[in-house]
């Protein structure tokens, strides 16, 4: 019988168990949250989850002179924040003539060039703030591998590029050059884009955040929330009673019952993840020389890219019930061996998996179901930007109360009808998708 050990987080999910097993390692330096302000001692913000989200908020509203206390049922980087994949991508999964569409000139242009900035945002808090993290900014490549995908990436390539965007497009000896993989006919380079250790990024900003004067407290479970006479009380699993002006709700994916509605608005999936032995030097030479980031056209894709050790780490959907043992990650094995054939001896050496959100619309929500309290759900594959950018905004409207801080517009919560089915449904499409990508070859 296999015994199976699961501690959740505000942020997070992650399994003791032999073949669940994550590349990223916490800092050896990386500190014990356990820093609580006084009872009677209001706090500006409360922010629920020390993720990305949650900690880049904490950072900026610190830095525009507000106290914050930020509470995490786990600890910080046991969630989704630290074991994803580490892509650091700029955009939205809509290109700029969609968006400008669907939300007019204003607004429109407003998500633009928020989605345009949202890797600088990482990398620049990584320069400005010496953040200790290990990052290669060479791109990310957008890989097609059918003609269909190629006249999208044409696409957008066209609508990027007109907005003076470091982008191109690549032929099939090109994308085959720089990523060593086979069954591509081409795709997209986005220069503004690149990877990090994400473990690190996030043990790094709450150091940050703590060193700017954020509280963070570790193992402090949110399990409910009140308002009287317009002062937010929290009160944690651990009998802890803060006061706040205004609560961050920053749990994405673990969201729970805590605000109502707002679970039922998102389909949480887990995306796995394995990584090789490190690779020797004559496949190293050849497998994403430069170290791009790759994310394939497949409707169920697949993204790759390389750690600082040499792996090469492979992540798509999984299942959507918890991993019960090492056949979990199998399909991911088998797109590792269909990219690179050369790979065949090599022994995967780490599986672990984290869990993300979906929106109906693939768009991220800001809600304020009540004055000063926000929610934010819905990273849509692109976290690691989009949310440290949108933590700054976010601190920022709580400062000033101008929603034209927000690059997206506040929006009621709509629960998904029949929730419960949901994920039912979403199973058996990731399986229908399946079958037609490997139908594509």
């Amino acid at each position: 019988m296999t015994t199976i050990f699961i501690s959740r987080s505000a942020s997070g999910v992650s399994l003791s168990l032999p073949f669940s097993d994550p590349i990223w390692r916490k800092p050896q330096a990386a500190s014990r949250f356990q820093s609580l302000l006084s009872t009677g001692e209001p706090a500006d913000i409360v922010v629920v989850g020390g993720g990305i989200m949650g900690l880049s908020t904490a950072l900026h509203a610190a830095r525009l002179g507000m106290s914050v206390q930020v509470l995490d049922a786990g600890e910080i980087g046991q969630g989704a924040s630290g074991l994803n994949g580490g892509q650091v991508i700029p955009g939205l999964k809509y290109d700029p003539e969609w968006l400008l569409e669907h939300f007019g000139q204003e607004r429109g242009e407003t998500l633009v060039n928020f989605a345009a900035s949202t890797a600088d945002a990482v990398f620049e808090l990584i320069r400005d703030e010496r953040l200790a993290v290990p990052f290669v900014r060479n791109g990310w490549i957008q890989a097609a591998h059918t003609e269909m995908a190629l006249k999208a990436a044409a696409n957008r390539d066209r609508q990027w590029r007109a907005r003076g965007a470091d982008v191109s497009l690549l032929s099939a000896a090109e994308i085959g050059s720089m990523t060593g993989a086979r069954g591509y006919l081409g795709g997209w380079l986005d220069l503004r884009a690149g990877v990090i250790d994400p473990l690190a990024y996030t043990s790094e900003l709450a150091r940050v955040a703590t060193a700017a004067g954020v509280r963070i407290a570790e193992h402090h479970k949110v399990t409910r929330l009140g308002k009287t006479a317009g002062t937010w009380r929290v009160s944690t699993e651990n009998g802890a009673e803060l006061q706040a002006k205004a609560v961050v709700l920053a749990t994405n994916a673990y969201t729970d019952g805590l605000v109502p509605g707002l679970a039922r608005s998102i389909v949480p999936l887990h995306s796995f993840q394995i990584a090789t032995a490190p690779l020797p030097p004559d496949l190293a030479a050849t497998i994403l020389p430069e170290g791009q980031a790759v994310s394939d056209s497949r409707r169920i894709l697949v993204y790759y890219r390389k750690s600082p050790d040499g792996r090469l780490v492979l992540g798509g959907r999984g299942r959507m019930a918890l991993p019960t043992g090492a056949g979990d990650w199998a399909h991911l094995e088998r797109a590792l061996l269909r990219l690179y054939p050369a790979l065949s001896g090599i022994t995967i050496e780490k599986r672990w998996f984290g869990r993300v959100a979906m929106t109906p619309d693939h768009l991220p929500h800001i809600h304020e179901p009540e004055p000063g309290l926000v929610a934010v759900a819905g990273c849509q594959g692109r976290g690691v930007g989009l949310m440290t950018a949108l933590g700054g905004r976010i601190a920022t409207y709580l400062s000033n109360g101008d929603a034209r801080q927000l690059p997206f517009p506040l929006s009621p919560i709509r629960p998904i009808p029949f929730h419960a089915f949901r994920q039912v449904g979403v199973a058996a499409t990731i399986a229908w998708y399946r079958l037609l990508d490997a139908l594509e070859h």
